[in-house]
């Protein structure tokens, strides 16, 4: 007689059966080479996370490079680093192509490596062996040689800041042949070869007198430089508050408590200007800023840190997550409060290791959404789902905190699905924002997440499910399909794919697809 509990008749449709493990080892879904490519480079930072290693992730990265065609390739490049604000990937990225169609890399340079730190990454990674060679060659060389011979003195003296390489190096190793006379001496500065002051441009020019200036005792305003170049010298408050005054609106984000420690908010009007500076609407967009950067930046602001200043991010995070989208029907969101998730959201850097961590992000995401979809059901789950009542009247950040104050337990993907289902409810949207890495609900065939899934959809035959990984990882539990979209990252450009598949306005590959749509330029 058959044993009818193993093969019994499955109700609804037949599924598909997973087709890989995750890295806890339990069944899960295998992107496609595309799709494991795309979030490698929207979500991967080449740094050590709670599963990958930085190794892992560049292994990955570089075997999949060589899967898909070098067109797609390229146009993951611009979005990871255009829509996604990413540095590595983007950089690693290019470089792959300056290996494999160098042709490709020429038509795309200048919208990979649109700054000098993306210069030296390029250099880097391409001498470094990791790509089979330790030589730019021929075309890159000429790449990198057109970008120093045709970027501002701005910009030169920006990409002077850092080393691994030196722009100093970078210059050395490609020998640009400038024809104005001011770049020619810029260069000669910059390698410590003999120049002719008076053929500076202005704010080089500028800086070595006000070197001189400073060595001799005399009060004098400080250059409108890079302050990486300036805090090697004896500055005063008033150097300090100067830089602040005109700083970046990112560099001034970046460094609230260096100015305080140099006294900059003890001087007159000057944490009002700082305010007004972080909560410029246009600023910040500008900037391009990711949401949780502004959350590390508040969580990292000292006590010294004015309290005006400390609300004026809270106003530019409501800014930054201002591409969140309104969803149309009912909603429900599901933050990841797992141990997992306590891993930063950028990976283990050492000194430089970020104090946003994922669980941080993905409450971030939870509550913009709840804010945005106000009768929003908010779902965050662990082993199973994690009462939490959260007060709509309290900010963003408010709630955010609360959501990632849960914290712990194993990684049950389904728990909310089946809570769901227990309630018989009415759902159009769910949101999941999570690793992906459930283990504590395996078993065999297809996933207990996607089973859960099918049996909502029952009810709710229009429903869509959204799963947005911020980890760097390559399965997941949830099948690509019409009623399913997988999508890494977190930036601004996630919610805008996030709100056109909720409308039905994406193709068969969803988020693949909206990257496959970027335009490569001419020949």
């Amino acid at each position: 007689m058959v044993n009818t509990q193993l093969f019994h008749t499955a109700k609804g449709a037949l599924l598909p059966a997973a087709t890989a493990v995750n890295q806890h080892g339990a069944p899960a879904y295998a992107l496609s080479p595309r799709h494991q490519l795309a979030q490698l480079a929207a979500t991967g930072c080449l740094n050590q996370t709670f599963y990958a290693a930085a190794e892992s992730q560049l292994d990955a990265v570089l075997a999949l490079a060589q899967q898909v065609e070098p067109a797609f390739v390229a146009k993951t490049a611009i979005y990871a680093r255009q829509a996604g604000h990413m540095k590595d990937m983007p950089v690693l990225l290019a470089a792959q192509l300056a290996v494999r169609d160098v042709g490709l890399l020429a038509q795309v340079f200048g919208r990979l490596v649109d700054n000098g730190k993306l210069l030296r990454g390029f250099v880097q990674v391409l001498r470094s062996g990791q790509l089979g060679r330790k030589s730019l060659g021929t075309r890159p060389k000429k790449l990198v040689q057109q970008w120093l011979l045709s970027a501002t003195e701005q910009q030169l003296l920006n990409a002077a800041v850092g080393t691994t390489p030196s722009l100093a190096d970078v210059v050395k190793m490609v020998h640009p042949k400038p024809t104005e006379a001011w770049r020619a001496a810029w260069f000669a500065w910059l390698i410590g070869r003999a120049y002719d002051e008076a053929e500076l441009p202005p704010l080089t020019a500028a800086f070595e007198r006000f070197k001189r200036e400073l060595a001799a005792g005399a009060v004098t305003e400080a250059p409108g430089l890079p302050f990486q170049l300036l805090t090697a010298l004896p500055l005063t408050t008033a150097h300090w508050a100067q830089i602040a005054r005109d700083g970046s609106w990112q560099m001034v984000r970046q460094n609230l408590n260096t100015f305080a420690r140099q006294g900059v908010f003890g001087v007159d009007g000057m944490a009002d200007l700082v305010a007004n500076k972080l909560r410029n609407a246009e600023a910040v967009r500008r900037a391009r800023v990711l949401p949780f950067q502004l959350l590390s930046a508040y969580k990292a602001a000292g006590d010294d840190v004015p309290a005006k200043v400390r609300e004026a991010l809270q106003e530019a995070l409501d800014v930054a997550l201002a591409n969140v989208p309104v969803f149309e029907g009912r909603v429900v969101v599901c933050p990841d409060v797992s141990g997992s998730m306590s891993s930063p959201v950028t990976g283990h850097r050492g000194s430089a290791t970020s104090t946003v961590r994922c669980i941080d992000v993905a409450a971030l995401v939870a509550a913009a959404i709840r804010a945005k979809n106000g009768d929003a059901r908010v779902l965050p789950f662990e082993n199973d789902v994690v009462n939490v009542k959260l007060n709509p009247r309290d900010s963003v950040l408010t709630q955010a905190q609360a959501l990632a104050a849960i914290g712990g337990g194993g990684t049950n993907c389904s728990a909310p699905l089946a809570l769901l289902n227990r309630d018989k409810a009415k759902v159009d949207v769910v949101v999941f924002v999570s690793d992906n890495e459930s283990w504590v609900d395996a078993r065999r065939g297809a996933t207990q997440m996607l089973v859960e899934w099918e049996l909502l959809k029952q009810r709710n035959p229009q429903a869509k499910l959204i799963c947005l990984d911020l980890q760097p990882n390559t399965t997941t539990q949830a099948a690509e399909r019409a009623d399913v979209m997988n999508v890494g990252g977190f930036s601004d450009a996630v919610f805008t794919t996030m709100a056109r598949f909720a409308a039905g306005q994406t193709g068969a590959e969803h988020w693949v697809g909206e990257i496959d749509k970027i335009q490569l330029d001419p020949q």
